[in-house]
């Protein structure tokens, strides 16, 4: 119930993965030169040994596996398929136009949460997510050149797709509200195999060099590529979406600072007018959560 502790509960452990979300940049720079496909299936893979072990505990829990045919294909849809787009956008687009079209779901699930039976889409959740694009635009601008075009309208393409279906992803699992958490595990099962099969046709194997980059790889299948999809699913179906649709600006803005503590980058004007923005408009956003009151 909106307001209820056990509403903001899970709201807060959606925002979780967004906090691990915004630690995929550097883990992902330091594991090396591990093609995508490869690195993908290898993290999906010990995402599913996390879900596989939770629900050894508790065999019973496998009944979470016997969903029908449009909950498998969500989680094809949702997991494998936004990760397949990102990846076509990097490959066929500059990394900052790329980066900054795709993460357009934010906005999107805030949007598009309106069409969900009992939400209401209130002035402060439009304008906490129009500051946290503009902050966010800030960041993936930042020391850009040139604009939009160029030829790279494939990659452009596919970024746009990967906004529309990570937050339609989003969106849908939150009608599916009544499908448990455990069926996430499948999902990532299946999205390891068909990330193996895409490296297999696609790239050139090459293994990690370094204890520090299989670590690096072991961080990305425990955090943003693993246990993040689990938090996410359980904070959409359970929280409030709206909030959390706001609160994911945040990812880009923590990933930045990350970088720079790590010596990736600089810190500037400008990451501390885009800390105000996205910060301002999450808060802006969740003001009628943080005051117990029903949107």
């Amino acid at each position: 119930m909106p307001g209820s502790p056990v509403y903001r509960f899970s709201t807060l452990i959606g925002f979780t993965a967004v906090l691990m979300w915004s630690a995929l940049a550097v883990l992902t720079a330091a594991s090396g030169a591990v093609p995508p496909f490869q690195l993908s299936a290898i993290c999906f893979a010990i995402g599913s040994l996390i879900g596989l072990s939770a629900m050894l505990r508790d065999p019973r829990r496998f009944k979470a596996f016997r969903q029908p045919l449009n909950v498998w294909a969500l989680g094809l849809f949702g997991l494998f398929g936004y990760h397949f787009l990102y990846f076509t956008a990097l490959r066929n687009a500059p990394a900052v136009e790329a980066g900054l079209i795709a993460y357009l779901w934010p906005l999107l699930i805030v949007v598009g949460s309106a069409l969900l039976p009992g939400e209401r889409l209130g002035w402060h959740h439009v304008a906490g997510a129009l500051m946290g694009l503009a902050g966010t635009a800030l960041i993936l601008t930042r020391g850009a050149e040139g604009g939009f075009g160029g030829g790279n309208w494939l990659g452009y393409g596919a970024a746009a797709l990967c906004a529309l279906t990570w937050s339609g992803y989003s969106l849908a699992s939150r009608r599916l509200g009544d499908t448990p958490t455990d069926v996430v595990t499948g999902f990532c099962m299946i999205s390891a195999v068909l990330s193996a099969l895409c490296h297999l046709a696609l790239e050139t194997t090459v293994w990690p060099e370094t204890p520090g980059q299989w670590l690096a790889v072991a961080g990305l299948g425990l955090g943003p590529v693993g246990l993040a999809f689990f938090a996410w699913d359980y904070g959409v179906k359970n929280g409030d979406i709206q909030v959390l649709g706001v609160a994911s600006y945040a990812a880009p803005l923590l990933s930045t600072l990350i970088l720079i503590l790590f010596g990736h980058g600089q810190a500037s004007w400008g990451i501390a007018a885009a800390c105000l923005l996205i910060t301002g408009g999450a808060f802006l956003a969740a003001k009628d959560l943080l005051r117990g009151k029903q949107t």
